[in-house]
């Protein structure tokens, strides 16, 4: 049941949600792409430099906090996507609900965000091509990719559900791969015989100590940014209740599996100050293929590097996906230019689309000898914006929250609670300002004992400007002075999604009714993934 509208007339704020022909996923597309989606260039090569900073320890420690942080980031969102259903951009929630000012910085801050992963990730498979020292140029090879990801696209979500779904697969066998490799190799079964804990003693637990923390901060942060596109994913599906509790037991098992894990075993296998790592040398090499080839494994090297690239084609992707979106959103809102919310027959906002894919022939800068300088601004734009967007999801769940206490409606019916409640916003509102201010020290203080310059310090911090810019020229433009919507201003009545309690219920109940009748481990299944 929905108040005061439906699911194809909502209206948050300014922003009217951008509904689809097209706009379906199917269960298992959503719990495929809730595992792998945007696994890519962060974990597999930008993981290199957290390392090489950071030492095992720190590495590990600033990964357990941004792990933490993104579970209850997705948590707050699946309770806002189902509370609110807009399937157009999730963003939109920042504007109903704080402040149409900070919703328009957000909209254009995750636009850019994304539109410029699409470059980097061609960037990235440059990089990775690397390895083979192919004297092919690489620019070839992302013209193969560019030319991959238009077809793909072309066909508008199913053609990102398919196609996700499909590199999700390759992805987790080859992380689940990985794990049982690097277990043998730690165990003594490679080369190098017994390894252990040796590393972790020399060279050491920690480099540049608390510094180097810090400094991992946002390198995992960019390694988990994307994590919140499930959230968007399952609410396209046709039961979005089911599908988002579903697709959050991924999101643990990605994180727990796919991350931390993966992560923990690297820096058991790699030393921070091998020479192949990126920050150490010249090397792009992933540190997952120099675990491999260190342990002296023939051809498996070049295998996994395939599968990393196949990782980065598909950040490519999703970075398509998630950008046309919020264009539309930002064209239905007045935000921007209206040709970006034409729909075609076919349900496919063409124009943003291809302003989406137009973006990504930055990615034949690979051609150029200043590739890694791209790569590096490329990279300060999308890395610690990610930040502002998790903040804002946080706050607006936060938000609603306070506000329907303050109007006296109850939050109990609802079709999702997020799991730690406003404790949980509260709580990773906090880790994202620390994340800010720990960014901003390493911004000031470079690792190594670099002195400070401009290059160095807009790198580390170019989003915050950029969200600055966009948040006051529109206030400037609409003339409202006004930091935030009040509690008992804030619309939480229109396109509130009201559930049945009595049907869901009973719905509850036909599905346990179900599983009992099933085999044993159909149910451990279904109670764990």
């Amino acid at each position: 049941m929905i108040l005061n509208g439906t699911t194809s007339d909502l209206e948050v704020g300014k922003e009217i949600q951008i509904t689809t022909l097209d706009d379906n996923l199917r269960d298992y597309q959503v719990k495929l792409i809730a595992l792998g989606s945007c696994i890519g260039s962060g974990l597999f090569i930008s993981s290199a430099s957290a390392l090489s900073t950071a030492g095992p320890a720190g590495c590990i420690i600033g990964y357990v906090i941004v792990a933490f942080l993104i579970f209850f980031i997705v948590q707050a969102l699946g309770e806002l996507t189902s509370s609110y259903p807009v399937r157009g951009n999730f963003l939109a929630y920042s504007t109903k609900f704080i402040d149409e000012s900070w919703g328009f910085a957000m909209n254009w801050n995750y636009c850019l965000q994304w539109l410029v992963t699409t470059p980097l990730s061609l960037v990235s498979a440059s990089l990775t091509i690397e390895f083979w020292h192919t004297e092919v140029n690489t620019a070839v090879f992302v013209a193969i990719f560019y030319v991959i990801i238009c077809i793909i696209n072309i066909f508008g979500v199913r053609g990102y559900g398919y196609g996700e779904s499909f590199f999700s697969v390759i992805k987790v066998v080859g992380i689940l791969g990985f794990c049982v490799l690097a277990i043998v190799l730690i165990a003594g079964g490679g080369e190098q015989g017994y390894i252990g804990a040796k590393f972790w003693h020399n060279p050491g637990a920690f480099a540049n100590s608390f510094h180097g923390v810090c400094n991992t901060l946002v390198n995992a942060t960019f390694s988990f940014a994307g994590t919140e596109l499930v959230a968007i994913a399952a609410a396209s599906s046709p039961n979005p209740r089911r599908a988002l509790n579903k697709a959050l037991k991924q999101i643990f098992w990605r994180i727990t599996v796919f991350y931390m894990l993966a992560i923990i075993l690297i820096c058991f296998l790699v030393p921070y100050n091998d020479p192949s790592l990126m920050g150490n040398s010249g090397s792009s090499a992933s540190p997952f293929v120099i675990a491999i080839k260190n342990g002296g494994i023939k051809a498996l090297p070049s295998i996994f590097n395939v599968i990393i690239l196949l990782a980065v084609l598909s950040v490519a992707n999703a970075s398509v996906f998630a950008s046309y979106r919020p264009l539309v959103a930002l064209a239905e809102a007045g935000h921007g230019p209206k040709f970006l919310a034409y729909v075609d027959k076919k349900g496919r906002p063409i124009y943003s689309i291809m302003i989406a894919l137009a973006f990504g022939l930055i990615g034949f800068v690979c051609a150029s000898s200043q590739q890694a300088t791209v790569f590096n601004w490329l990279l300060a734009l999308s890395g610690l914006s990610t930040i502002f967007i998790w903040f804002s999801i946080s706050l607006a769940q936060v938000r609603v929250n306070y506000a329907c206490k303050v109007q006296g409606i109850s939050t109990d019916n609802v079709p999702f609670k997020a799991m730690g409640g406003d404790y949980g916003a509260y709580f990773s509102m906090f880790v994202n300002i620390l994340i800010l201010i720990a960014q901003f020290y390493v911004a000031l203080y470079p690792v190594g004992g670099e002195k400070l310059n401009a290059n160095t310090f807009f790198q580390a911090y170019l989003a915050a400007p950029v969200v600055l810019f966009f948040y006051i020229i529109h206030k400037v433009w609409t003339r409202n002075w006004s930091l935030y919507i009040k509690a008992d201003q804030i619309d939480v009545t229109t396109g509130r999604n009201i559930i049945d309690m009595d049907l869901v219920t009973q719905e509850l109940y036909e599905e346990k009714t179900r599983m009992k009748e099933q085999p044993w481990y159909s149910r451990f299944f279904n109670f764990w993934c």
